[in-house]
């Protein structure tokens, strides 16, 4: 009897739209452990597919066009990830059972205009097959929207095998584009929810001001003052009253949200420095409300994603979550890069291995569903 291997790449590009993160691991580490990571690779965007990528999340001229050919040019990009994490390895791509490829949200509107609605990822698995000669498994989402999910956020049935604890309650918080948070207890019990913006309007505001496409450290924000009558109008969206099951991206959180609002709080010739603080600090309020709100016992908050290295973030964080210990992931295992990816590595084992996961908790959907599509090599 042949046994499958336990190897394989994920890949994810997230809403911060700054590249593609990649992994290989190895599910049968033999040391305890639900995974090992054998190498890592990020492979950026160029300056026209990130723009590309970001025009795409809004209505505009021969967006099929577009579409298409921003999909072939992300399975090229994904493609030079997938050689470089086996050249890192000296593994041969016939070790490897299969590629998680999650593509590139552009569109997320689940359970909307006809009771069903939609989440599109541009991809194009076809080529990233021809490309890389290994299975590909993708379009994770759709599966669980059409089962009444909201399609998001899919990495916390991950986070439990990862970063559960049977002794306390944890709460994972990935701080990308977008924010998400895993709540687990210690009874097995996992639920998570979009939080709101986590660096998308930070990163949106520093590239306007200074050219730079992130605030380094958020050295900048901590240059800056709050200012209270914006948070006020950050924090009063609809979004932020509703009750999980929920998810949210680009299509609300976006730079037009946010002029609405700075004209609303009259800060619109407000400094940028103290805009940039007032974004900092309405993450971190999101993020730290929803703590309190669903896991008011949790012991600590593990912060994955981009925003982890946020220095002036999570101190912000930390202050408003209210004696929770927060830490990055890497002080539990996993590096903040690597979660996502090793995220959609598990998820496209468990497609190869049928396992229906059960996402009502976290979701929405009716029950559990087998999440995937397969472009076999």
């Amino acid at each position: 009897m042949t046994v499958a291997s336990e190897l394989y790449i994920g890949l994810m590009s997230g809403t911060s739209m700054d590249g593609v993160d990649g992994v290989l691991a190895d599910f049968a580490p033999g040391d305890g452990l639900p995974l090992r990571v054998i190498s890592h690779a990020h492979v950026p965007f160029d300056a026209g597919l990130a723009a590309e990528l970001l025009a795409l999340n809004s209505v505009g001229a021969n967006e099929l066009h577009r579409a298409a050919l921003a999909g072939n040019a992300l399975a090229r990009h994904y493609a030079r990830a997938v050689g470089e994490l086996l050249s890192a390895a000296g593994v041969r791509r016939e070790a490897v059972s299969a590629v998680g490829a999650h593509g590139q949200t552009v569109r997320h509107r689940p359970q909307e205009f006809d009771g069903t609605g939609y989440t599109l990822q541009l991809n194009q698995p076809a080529l990233l097959a021809e490309l890389c000669g290994i299975d590909v498994v993708c379009d994770f989402r759709t599966r669980d929207v059409a089962a009444g999910g909201q399609g998001a956020p899919l990495a916390p049935a991950f986070h439990r095998v990862m970063f559960g604890s049977d002794r306390e309650v944890r709460g994972v918080l990935n701080l990308g584009g977008i924010s998400n948070l895993t709540v687990l207890r210690p009874d097995g019990t996992t639920s998570g929810l979009d939080c709101g913006p986590g660096n998308a309007l930070m990163d949106h505001w520093c590239v306007r001001h200074t050219g730079r496409s992130f605030d380094d450290g958020g050295a900048w924000a901590a240059s800056g003052r709050v200012l209270d009558p914006l948070l006020a109008a950050l924090l009063s969206d609809p979004y932020f009253a509703l009750t999980p099951p929920k998810s949210t991206g680009r299509d609300l959180f976006n730079a037009p949200w946010l002029e609405a609002r700075l004209t609303a709080a009259a800060a619109s010739g407000a400094r940028p420095e103290d805009v940039q603080a007032t974004l900092a600090e309405f993450t971190a309020c999101a993020c730290a409300n929803d703590l309190k709100s669903y896991a008011p016992d949790a012991a600590e908050l593990i912060v994955c994603g981009g925003g982890a290295f946020n220095r002036h973030l999570l101190e912000r964080l930390a202050a408003r979550a209210g004696g929770v210990r927060v830490l990055p992931s890497g002080e539990r295992g996993l590096p903040p890069t690597q979660v996502e990816g090793c995220a959609f590595a598990w998820l496209a084992r468990a497609f190869v291995r049928r396992e229906a996961l059960p996402l009502g908790t976290i979701t929405g959907a009716r029950g559990a569903r087998v999440l995937g599509a397969l472009y076999a090599r």
